[in-house]
This record gives structure tokens, C-alpha cells and sequence, in this order.
């Protein structure tokens, strides 16, 4: 170990594992190492009777839930969106031939008390009961724009600068009412509150695109895509990436003690009294407690059920968005279900989660919105964990360390913050022109 590397990363979370990935592919030489002795830190996958030892201090499930090892339960359970920037980054790096993607069944939205399917095209808007006829038809005016909408072709604008005019300003336009506006926004361009009304339109526009194009690529009822045995995958998929490019993975290695020089710059790690030596140090936030600060607290319910999500057209794995002015709350809630068609669970068996960012210090109140809607459940599990971002200057400590992960069920949010710290390590910006039928081997 008393070796010298370009970058040690600390933490196999899923942002560590991109970016090790990626350092790994630009050539640089990177040591990957983990307190734990499993892949995937905060976003590990869990079996049941991992699951039980975490929240039931037990390690004797009942026995009619079925096999312990038919089960992986996602710790931040998150869809991707089938052109989303993670499917790109996947691609990008080849890290696709190790994984099978399927598509998500279904893609809802809570409404005045009912689950809606979310209507994402023109014809869908027809069809939509979330809309009266004559809202439906200035919905689908709304959809043509958009669907037409070219950023670089001034024709496709109808005289509109949408980095200038505000969202609400565009939907105004078009004479839709904040029922209508609600779930565009939350459900279509995925906004986690309703600050987005009064930001430039621009970000709407394009997020309704990349769900409307995500839609279509698989033909099926929603726009995201799923790894088969779930997102525990993904951190072992890089780790053999790196490996053939080079890179060393270590885990169960104790402390992992970041070393600084007296400038304060990071000069290595230790680890059990050997010192492997580094120019930069990339890691989750419990690595370098000192440099972040808590932002905040997730609250979630984990469940496992013998049937679907109500409401849901029978959907094996669907995503419910609850926006925030549905429950009067400041953020949304999220409900998230998978089950064994995507083989996170024996047959028959669904595993569904609520989570929220934490507005009160009481999850089994404030999450009971979202579990009603999931009807009878066999177990449940209420469980929270605190945010954190980094306060300290990368270019002064050369330490880059990621943002825990939020609430939502997709991953838009986390990919953001994973090119944000690769442009911070390297100075330059990831392509991510790529050919997107890299990643169909979903398809059935």
C-alpha cells in the first residue's frame, strides 16, 4: 500500500464509484478504499437478513418472507431516467456491459387524493382525467411547444426567451391552472419544491424534454430504467471497470485517517499504519466529518409487501410523486416499488419505500401520507439519516467530497453533484455526447 497515486478515493458509494470510474478511464491512477466490508457505503443493497440486523437487531427473519438471498434491498432506492445523465456517464464508460437494465413499469403522481398515471405527450394530455376537457386541450398546446421547442432555433421559441421569462410566466401563457402547473413540475420536470416557478423556464422546458424522449425510447409506461438485483450492481460493476484499468480497490480497510501538510493539503492516507500517499482525495462526507456541515435529514419507511401499489395499473415497479402542495408540506414525497421482476425479490414480493427530506422529528407520522397509499404491508421499517454538503475549498485542501444523498426516487439530483466534482478534480468538463443504444439491453 505505501504506494503513490493520482487520487484515493474513500468510500464505495455510488458518486465514489462514477468518479473513481471515471479518473480511472482518464488514466489517472486511483486506490479505492472502504471501512466497510461490502460495496457501496450509505447506497449499499441490503438481503433480509442484513436487513433485519440493521433495524430489528436480529438476525432471524420470518421465515415467510422466503429466502434471505432473494432479496436486495436498495438503501437510496433511486430510478434513472432512460436518456438521463447517468445512463450517458454509464455509457460513456463502458461500465454498461456488466449490467442488465429493465424498464419501469409506471410513473404516477399523487392529485386531490388519487394516484394519477402522469400524462407525458400531447395524446396523453387528451386522455389525462387529472385535466377537465378544456384545460386538457390547452395542456396539449402546452406539450406541442415543448415537444417542438429547439433551444438553438430562434423559429421553434414563438417569441419567447426562456432564459429570460419565468416559468410560471410560460405556463401563464398557455392559461393552465397550478393543478396543471403541479404536476408538470413535479411529476414531468421533476422539481423537489416550487421554487421553480419563479426561475427561468429554460430548465423546465428541457427537463419535460429528457422525460418525453425517455418515454419513448423503451415504449413502455415510464421514462426510467432499472438495473436487474437493483442498484448494489452499479458500485461492483466500477470496481471491475477500475480494475481493468488499473485502479486498486480495498475494502475493509479500518479508520482510513485522510494525512494534511502543514499548508493544510491532503498528502495521503492511512490505514491500519501504512500510508499510501495521493495528490487528492475524493470520499463520502463521513470521511472528513470536519469539513461538511448538515443540511438537513431524510425520512423514510421501507416495506415489503405481497402486492403492487394501488392504483397503479398492477405496475411491478413504479414511482409515485406526491408534490409538496398536495399534503401541504414544504418538499415532496416520494414512493418508490420494485419487486422480483427486476429480482430484488422472490416471487410475489414487493419491496416499496416512502421517503421525504424530514420536516418534523417523527417519520411514522409525517411518512403516513405515502404508506396509506401502499395498502396492507407484511413488514415496515422507519428509518432516517441525516444530509450533509462539504464546506471546505477544494483548491486549498485538494479534497472533494460529495453531497449525501436527498429524497427522490430518480437520479438526476445525484448525477449533478458527481460532474460537478469531476470538473472540480480535473478541470475539465465529461463529454457526454454518446450513442444511447449502448444501454438497451433491458429490453426484454
Amino acid at each position: 500500500m505505501d504506494e503513490e497515486y493520482d487520487v484515493i478515493v474513500l468510500g464505495t458509494g455510488l458518486k465514489e464509484c462514477i468518479l473513481s470510474g471515471l479518473l480511472s478511464v482518464d488514466g489517472l491512477k486511483v486506490l479505492h478504499m472502504d471501512r466497510n466490508d461490502y460495496y457501496g457505503a450509505e447506497s449499499t443493497s441490503l438481503n433480509l437478513i442484513q436487513l433485519w440486523k440493521k433495524f430489528r437487531n436480529s438476525d432471524k427473519p420470518p421465515a415467510h418472507l422466503g429466502s434471505s438471498r432473494d432479496y436486495n434491498v436498495d438503501m437510496v432506492p433511486k430510478f434513472m431516467m432512460a436518456n438521463g445523465t447517468l445512463v450517458r456517464v454509464l455509457i460513456h464508460t463502458d461500465v454498461t456491459k456488466y449490467l442488465y437494465f429493465k424498464a419501469v413499469d409506471g410513473s404516477y403522481v399523487f392529485n386531490k387524493g388519487k394516484v394519477h398515471k402522469v400524462p407525458a405527450t400531447d395524446m396523453e394530455a387528451l386522455k389525462s382525467p387529472l385535466m377537465g376537457m378544456f384545460e386538457k386541450r390547452r395542456a396539449r398546446k402546452f406539450f406541442i411547444y415543448v415537444q417542438d421547442y429547439i433551444e438553438n432555433d430562434p423559429k421553434t421559441h414563438e417569441g419567447m426567451d426562456l432564459t429570460r421569462i419565468t416559468t410560471r410566466e410560460l405556463i401563464a401563457k398557455y392559461g393552465l391552472d397550478d393543478n396543471t402547473m403541479d404536476f408538470i413540475g413535479h411529476a414531468l420536470a421533476l422539481h423537489r419544491d416550487d421554487r421553480f416557478l419563479n426561475e427561468p423556464a429554460l430548465d423546465t422546458v428541457k427537463r419535460m424534454k429528457l422525460y418525453a424522449e425517455s418515454l419513448a425510447r423503451f415504449q413502455g409506461g415510464s421514462p426510467y430504467i432499472y438495473p436487474l438485483y437493483g442498484l448494489g450492481e452499479l458500485p461492483q460493476a466500477f470496481a471491475r471497470l477500475s480494475a481493468v484499468y488499473g485502479g486498486t480497490y480495498m475494502l475493509n480497510k479500518p479508520e482510513c485517517k485522510v494525512e494534511f501538510d502543514d499548508e493544510g493539503k491532503v498528502i495521503g492516507v492511512t490505514s491500519e499504519g501504512e500510508t499510501a500517499k495521493c495528490k487528492k482525495v475524493v470520499c463520502d462526507p463521513s470521511y472528513l466529518p470536519n469539513k461538511v456541515r448538515k443540511i438537513g435529514k431524510v425520512a423514510r419507511a421501507i416495506c415489503i409487501m405481497s402486492h403492487p401499489i394501488p392504483n397503479t395499473n398492477d405496475s411491478h415497479s413504479v414511482q409515485v410523486i406526491i408534490p409538496q402542495k398536495q399534503l401541504g408540506r414544504r418538499s415532496d414525497m416520494y414512493l418508490f416499488c420494485c419487486s422480483y421482476s427486476h429480482n430484488v425479490a422472490p416471487k410475489g414480493k414487493f419491496i416499496a419505500f416512502v421517503s421525504a427530506e424530514a420536516e418534523t422529528d417523527r417519520p411514522e407520522i409525517e411518512l403516513k401520507p405515502g404508506v396509506d397509499l401502499l395498502g396492507p404491508v407484511d413488514e415496515i421499517f422507519y428509518d432516517t439519516y441525516d444530509r450533509y454538503e462539504p464546506v471546505n475549498e477544494p483548491s486549498l485542501d485538494n479534497c472533494f467530497i460529495s453531497t449525501s444523498y436527498d429524497a427522490t426516487t430518480h437520479f438526476e439530483s445525484t448525477v449533478v453533484d458527481v460532474l460537478n466534482m469531476y470538473t472540480m478534480i480535473t478541470g475539465k468538463v465529461l463529454d457526454l455526447s454518446v450513442d444511447l443504444s449502448a444501454a438497451s439491453a433491458a429490453e426484454e
